[in-house]
């Protein structure tokens, strides 16, 4: 998510001009957007395994199929390469089909072999589904080549319900440009790493060692099987045109597509106040911004739901966050929804308590349960009590710890994050109310802020969470490896406060329930017990509150019908896909009547 400063908002407003842009009514076919994955780097290769590599997903770099916006629901999804696919019930074999008509834009065929190419790209890489240590939950048993356009994806013993969705999401690569990068004996090699021994070890460190060489590599042209295909780029654009050889030409409106380059969230303002942009993805907007893009013609807002919300997150290593008392308390003076209305008026709703799970999601999963759970509405009365309970003291109208020493309350953020600081500033002026010190302490840069959190550096800091849809990846942000429980070889341990990364330091049980065995059960578990342990983590989470949910996140996209229509209805399951995915889907066609 991009949530950079709006300090100087209506100082570069004021700058913002209405000329004609580069996607304005004087160039109809052309398409302008901008990345919300990322800024363009000129000299990066054109690459979809380099996190900065010049290739933008929908347009020119394809995945087997693109995942749809279900609330709870993570294996529902749209065509994308794949044409279809079946699934057994465990998730144990992943059957695709291929795209009948798929072409690269060098017209050759795209094949079952450039999947299985993809693929062992992705095991130099690690992770999801093609995690080279056998043991790891999700992890691929087997890729077969079942002819030209179908392959066989198996999983191995410890299943995951996320194993079809790593699958569907893997980024397909044309094997005649990239196979090269795989030795010729790596199947080979890959299968003696899933053994025992000194030999798998070696084997295993020769196929990360591919790692940087994959990233690196920088082919001379773009051969894209999406509607589109890179022609140039430089520091201020990048300039697709269209794949004459894509599966479904009669889909595509727009001749080429301009990605434009932004430093900031005030760049992408201006270009949607002049018009520029035919679509932007979510940007943090203030009310006043939005109002200005509001009055160009043709700009309208679209929004639907986002699985994120933001928390104030403890370090349980740190007195007095130990103590659930102190926890509670916070809770019942931090007022929700006067810091959404200050931090993201537009962008966000109040949670309605603290869950763990997104509001939209957590109706879908706790159904009318929700109404059990105590809703944390501000009450001093209540915060007083907690905090006698916790043996704080008060000292001249301002709250001490239990040994006398003065409470000082730090929140920490990332400077770049303005919805984070300015939601940090709301609830310590509310604290300070309350006779809490309470002050905002702001890290240089994202990075920054998250290795000192990682580090117990903090007391209190922001903590992105509810990552959906799937159950598991939710909890995770709660009861994972931040909280102490990682799953290493296919084994769940959990590593002490202070140690291995466990920055949260909840205790191992809360109220006689793990609930790090409960998480990494939601990876295998069915959909009924699935519900059962989502209801029982939310209770745990709204009792201890290893976090506070401050409000959720509403995915809010920009368009303008000048030059384009066909947009995405609200609350559409297309909404966190990029625009390239709804021109492939149809969507979107040239305006006739001008």
């Amino acid at each position: 998510m991009r949530r950079l400063a709006v300090i100087t908002a209506l100082a570069v407003i004021a700058t913002a001009t209405a000329c004609r842009g580069v996607g304005d009514s004087g160039d109809l076919g052309v398409y302008t957007t901008v990345d919300g994955a990322k800024q363009i780097d000129a000299t990066a290769p054109i690459n979809p395994f380099n996190p900065q590599g010049n290739t933008f997903l929908g347009y020119d770099a394809m995945s087997l199929a693109w995942p749809k916006n279900d609330p709870v629901d993570p294996n529902r999804f749209y065509p994308g390469l794949a044409a279809s696919w079946t699934v057994t019930p465990d998730q144990g074999e992943v059957v695709v089909h291929l795209q009948p008509k798929a072409r690269w834009s060098d017209g050759k065929p795209v094949t079952s072999e450039d999947v299985r190419t993809s693929i062992g790209l992705a095991y130099t890489q690690g992770g999801t589904a093609y995690a080279v240590d056998p043991k790891a939950a999700g992890a691929a048993a087997d890729v077969k080549v079942v002819d030209a356009k179908t392959i066989k994806v198996t999983q191995g013993a410890n299943k995951s319900n996320t194993f079809l969705r790593n699958v569907l999401s893997t980024v397909i690569v044309p094997a005649h440009v990239f196979g090269g990068l795989l030795p010729a004996n790596f199947w080979n090699t890959l299968a003696a790493a899933r053994g025992t021994g000194t030999a798998a070890e070696q084997a295993k460190a020769q196929i990360t060692g591919l790692a940087q060489k994959v990233i690196s590599f920088a082919p001379r042209e773009d051969v894209s099987a999406g509607p589109f295909v890179l022609k140039r780029v430089n520091p201020g654009e990048a300039l697709l045109v269209r794949n004459k050889y894509f599966y479904a030409p009669e889909n595509i409106a727009p001749d080429r597509v301009k990605v434009l380059n932004y430093t900031g969230n005030q760049q992408i303002w201006n270009y949607l106040i002049s018009g520029t942009l035919d679509s932007a993805p979510f940007t943090a907007v203030p009310s006043a911004v939005l109002k200005r893009i509001r009055q160009t013609q043709g700009n309208e807002v679209l929004k639907g739901f986002s699985p994120v919300a933001v928390s104030l997150a403890f370090n349980q290593s740190q007195k007095p966050y130990d103590n659930v008392h102190v926890r509670r308390a916070l809770a019942y003076l931090i007022d929700r929804a006067q810091v959404t209305r200050v931090a993201s008026p537009e962008a966000g709703i109040p949670a309605q308590t603290t869950t763990g799970i997104h509001e939209t999601s957590a109706k879908s999963w706790l159904g009318d349960g929700i109404t059990d759970l105590d809703a944390y509405r501000v009450d001093p009365a209540k915060a007083v009590q907690e905090l006698e309970a916790a043996g704080m003291t008060r000292q001249g109208g301002r709250w001490a710890m239990p040994d006398g020493a003065p409470w000082k309350v730090e929140i920490h953020v990332p400077a770049s994050f303005s919805d984070w600081v300015a939601a940090a500033k709301s609830i310590t002026s509310q604290l300070n109310d309350h006779g809490i010190d309470a002050t905002v302490i702001t890290a240089a840069d994202y990075p920054l802020y998250l290795d000192e959190l990682a580090a117990g550096k903090y007391g209190i800091g922001f903590w992105l969470m509810a990552l959906g849809p799937s159950p598991y990846n939710i909890y995770q942000r709660v009861f994972g490896p931040a909280n102490g429980w990682q799953m290493l070889a296919g084994q769940l341990t959990h590593a002490a406060p202070g140690t291995q990364g466990n920055w949260m330091g909840s205790p191992e049980t809360v109220d006689g329930v793990n609930p790090g065995v409960l998480t990494g059960e939601l990876n295998v578990a069915g959909p009924d017990r699935q519900r059962e342990i989502v209801g029982t983590l939310a209770k745990v989470t709204n009792r201890d509150l290893p976090i506070i949910q401050l409000y959720d996140y509403v995915n809010t996209q920009f368009v303008n019908s000048n030059r384009y229509t066909g947009w995405p209805a609200t609350d559409s399951d297309v909404l966190r896909l990029s625009a390239g995915v709804w021109m492939q889907l149809g969507m979107i066609k040239k305006k006739v009547d001008r």
